[in-house]
């Protein structure tokens, strides 16, 4: 049938969505080692974060050459080696001895997360049919959403049974697997011509400064007063990259990234609520846990299960979501599920003064509902504004987004819980947290009005 998804392409994605997920469930799942760890190396908190800021920076620095990737490499070959990094960085970590090797760990796991995530997205594009896109996005991106979320009921399971290490460890069988079922597969699907063109390493040091820049800066916020240089320096740097790299890929006739896709208003416009969407999930995934270890005194393994049921509950209505799209169109889903945020984000807004782990669980269950009703319908009808030979630039900016959001989303929020909680020091300590969710709150409100202003475009026209 022409409108079926061949065994080859569901194998494909299987690998590389295995590969996606672990790097995803790695990057959430170290947050919750940050005392073991500084313990066990003598270093402080703002040390210990790079565990997390260079593995998304790293990430945030490779996507964007996806489409140059694309273009020069064979699929197969890119799988291989990304799942062959990614390895190594495990083996790398599983066995540091300093905390530098378990840096330099992390930073070879980003470039094979790096290499990986916009490869399954390019891999369902270009061998799915339209009648099923809808579905398989939804199936893709349910793995990055989910992971966020699973990540630390893994981190803090394992960090309390077995001990860090052991995060690494774990994946290692499932990454041989995945790579076992891409070597059989990939092989099979529809390859593209490929080009011989130049790499721009310009333009990429200029995203290496952009992204540096931005999530060092406002990493920082936090941690400096906010008129030091250390915020400000980093950020005017990575914004004058910024600006450099734009002008530098409008005038050029081969760009590295055609930037200039998002004049496309209707694209640019869900750009920005899927930006909003995934900082509204890594923002949350720091609220939640936090409150119910600091304010409600629960240990970190209760912390973590709470994300549990929403994380799967998300899951598994994403693809449902992709079907609905696929036969209704996108706002539909997208609206509700945006609604579905909003309601339980003002909910425990108004009363987070006093928030029992159970109403807590309650809430974040239904958010996530709504994250797995919207998320991946943002991410695939957001493409479909753009002509099909702009695929891989749209999925590689929507994936670098994704990232830069994941990056900055805990800074921003553990910032705002910081410096608010600081202006009145009477309560028990919910005064920060309440900005915070409130700040997120009207994001969601954003979100909405984003894709209800947006003309709506059916899928297969």
């Amino acid at each position: 049938m022409k409108n079926k998804v061949s065994s080859s392409t569901l194998l494909a994605i299987l690998a590389v969505g295995v590969m996606t997920f672990s790097g995803v469930t790695v990057e959430t799942s170290m947050n919750i080692t940050f005392p073991t760890l500084m313990s066990e190396f003598n270093i402080g908190l703002g040390v210990v974060q790079w565990i997390t800021t260079i593995y998304l920076l790293v990430l945030s620095s490779v996507i964007p050459i996806s489409k140059f990737l694309k273009s020069r490499f064979k699929t197969q070959h890119l799988f291989i080696i990304a799942n062959l990094l990614f390895l190594i960085g495990l083996l790398l970590d599983a066995f540091s001895p300093s905390f530098y090797i378990l840096l330099l760990g992390r930073v070879i796991q980003g470039i094979g997360t790096g290499i990986a995530l916009p490869l399954m997205f390019n891999i369902i594009l270009e061998n799915v049919p339209k009648e099923k896109l809808g579905l398989m996005m939804g199936i893709g991106s349910l793995i990055t959403a989910a992971a966020s979320a699973i990540g630390p009921a893994f981190g803090g399971a394992i960090v309390t049974a077995l001990g860090w290490r052991y995060i690494f460890v774990i994946l290692m069988p499932v990454l041989l697997i995945s790579l076992l079922i891409g070597m059989f597969s990939i092989p099979k699907l529809i390859q593209n011509d490929l080009e011989n063109s130049r790499f721009d390493l310009r333009s990429f040091i200029l995203i290496i400064l952009t992204f540096a820049g931005l999530i060092v800066g406002i990493s920082n916020i936090s941690a400096y007063p906010i008129i030091s240089y250390m915020i400000y320096l980093p950020i005017i740097i990575g914004v004058i990259a910024l600006i450099v790299f734009v002008k530098i890929q409008n005038s050029s006739a081969n760009p590295i990234l055609n930037v200039s896709i998002l004049k496309n208003i209707s694209y640019a416009k869900y750009v920005i609520a899927f930006f909003i969407n995934q900082l509204i999930i890594l923002g949350l995934a720091f609220i939640v846990p936090n409150y119910v270890q600091i304010i409600n005194k629960s240990n970190s393994s209760v912390a973590g299960f709470i994300l549990l049921p929403g994380a799967i509950l998300g899951a598994i209505i994403s693809p449902i979501s992709g079907i609905l799209l696929d036969r209704f169109g996108a706002k539909k889903p997208i609206l509700s599920g945006i609604t579905l945020m909003i309601i339980p984000l003002l909910l425990i807004t108004v009363f987070s003064v006093n928030l029992s782990n159970y109403w807590f669980l309650i809430a974040y269950t239904f958010i996530m509902i709504g994250v797995g009703m919207s998320y991946g319908n943002i991410m695939t009808q957001g493409l479909s504004y753009l002509k099909p030979s702009l695929s891989a630039d749209g999925n590689a900016i929507l994936t670098t987004v994704q990232q830069f959001a994941g990056a900055i989303g805990t800074a921003i929020v553990s910032t705002i819980v910081t410096k608010v909680g600081q202006l009145n020091v009477s309560d028990n300590g919910t005064f920060g947290y309440t900005f915070a969710l409130a700040f997120l709150m009207t994001l969601s409100l954003i979100q909405f009005a984003i894709i209800y202003s947006t003309k709506n475009k059916k899928i297969n026209s």
